[in-house]
C-alpha cells in the first residue's frame, strides 16, 4: 500500500526535521526494522517530492542518534530501534501512583528560587494562591536519559519542612503529602500534547518540535489555598498513560 500523501509545506517546521520525525517513527513502529536496508535517497526524494539534499539532512539526524548506518555502495541500514521502545514512564492516573517515585529515576535540581509571588503562578482550575511560593526546577533521569522537565511551585509556608533529600527523590505531590500535619483536600491533574521548543528540546535531549506531554498537577488544602502547582514536560517517546476502564 503506498504511503499517504504528506504536504510538508503546511508546517513552518523545516522539511528535513519533519521527515526525520517521520522516519524515526517508521523505525519505532517497526516499518523499518533493525538490519533492514531502507529506501535510497533518490527513492525517498521521489516519494516525498523534496530535494535529495533534504533527505540527506533528515537521515543525518537519524545517523546522529545512532539509529541508522550508511555504507558506500551498499546503502543505508537500520542499526537499532530508539531506546524509547524499551523505556516507559507511566503518567499515573490514581492517587497512590502519583505519590510513587519512578524506579531507577534520579532527580537533578536545575534551579531553586524563593519568594515567587502567588500572582505569578501558572493558572490552575482549583484553589487560590498563597502570598509566596518557592520555585524549584527539576530534571528527572532514568538509565542516563532525561525524561521529565518539571517546574514545582511549593507554598513558601511549607518550604522549611522539605529537605534537600526529598527534593532529589520525591514526586511533586509527595513533597507535600509527606509533610506531617499537611492534609490535601483536593488535587487535579491535566495532560495536553504538544511539541518541544528550543529550551525543552535541549533539556530533554530530543529534536526540536518532537512530541511531548505537558502535565499540570495542583493540590489545595481544606481552605482552598494552593499548596503546590507542578508543571511537567515529558518526552513523548517515553511516556505512557494507562487508564483502567470500569
Amino acid at each position: 500500500m503506498p504511503a499517504p500523501a504528506i504536504d510538508l509545506n503546511r508546517s513552518a517546521v523545516a522539511r528535513y526535521i519533519q521527515l526525520a520525525t517521520l522516519f524515526r517513527r517508521r523505525i519505532e513502529q517497526g516499518a523499518w526494522r533493525p538490519e533492514q536496508r531502507i529506501p535510497t535517497v533518490d527513492e525517498l526524494a521521489a516519494e516525498y517530492g523534496v530535494a535529495r539534499a533534504t533527505i540527506r539532512q533528515a537521515l543525518d539526524q537519524l545517523e546522529g542518534d545512532g539509529l541508522i548506518a550508511r555504507f558506500r555502495a551498499k546503502g543505508t541500514f537500520v542499526r537499532k530501534t530508539p531506546a524509547a521502545n524499551r523505556l516507559w514512564c507511566e503518567v499515573e492516573t490514581d492517587w497512590s501512583g502519583l505519590l510513587r517515585s519512578r524506579e531507577g529515576a534520579e532527580i537533578e535540581i536545575l534551579g531553586d528560587v524563593p519568594a515567587i509571588a502567588g500572582a505569578e503562578l501558572p493558572p490552575v482550575e482549583i484553589g487560590r494562591p498563597a502570598p509566596f511560593y518557592r520555585h524549584i526546577r527539576r530534571r528527572h533521569w532514568r538509565d542516563g536519559q532525561p525524561f521529565l522537565l518539571a517546574d514545582v511551585f511549593l507554598n513558601e509556608r511549607l518550604s522549611p519542612k522539605v529537605t534537600p533529600e526529598a527534593l532529589r527523590s520525591r514526586t511533586a505531590l509527595k513533597l507535600v503529602a509527606g509533610i506531617p500535619g499537611v492534609r490535601i483536600a483536593d488535587a487535579r491533574q491535566t495532560l495536553t500534547i504538544g511539541t518541544a521548543d528550543v529550551e525543552t528540546a535541549a533539556a530533554l535531549h530530543v529534536p526540536l518540535n518532537a512530541p511531548v506531554a505537558f502535565v499540570r498537577r495542583a493540590a489545595v488544602d481544606a481552605r482552598g489555598v494552593l499548596l503546590l502547582v507542578a508543571d511537567g514536560i515529558y518526552r513523548g517517546d517515553v511516556v505512557r498513560i494507562d487508564i483502567k476502564l470500569r
